[in-house]
């Protein structure tokens, strides 16, 4: 699960949103694992994964924001900016 929260503050307007997206993974092999990790793209990852690059091919389905998972829920974004 990941859970993004989003501030938008702008003179004495703040309007504020928590989006959640659930992020169902594969069963990974050890052999998986090794492999994903000597790629390097794990590292600094929030997760461990990019759902973005090579770590999507160990991705379910997801239910919610993709963009949220990448990290930076746009569709929320653009709500409280309108």
């Amino acid at each position: 699960q990941v859970m993004t929260a989003v501030v938008v503050c702008a003179n004495d307007d703040e309007r504020s949103d928590v989006v959640t997206t659930d992020v169902h993974v594969l069963r990974m092999s050890d052999a998986d694992i090794e492999w994903y990790v000597s790629t390097g793209e794990p590292m600094g990852k929030a997760g461990a994964y990019a759902i973005q690059g090579r770590g999507a091919r160990f991705i379910d389905r997801i239910h919610g924001s993709w963009s949220n998972v990448v990290g930076l829920p746009i569709h929320a974004v653009h709500r409280l900016l309108g």
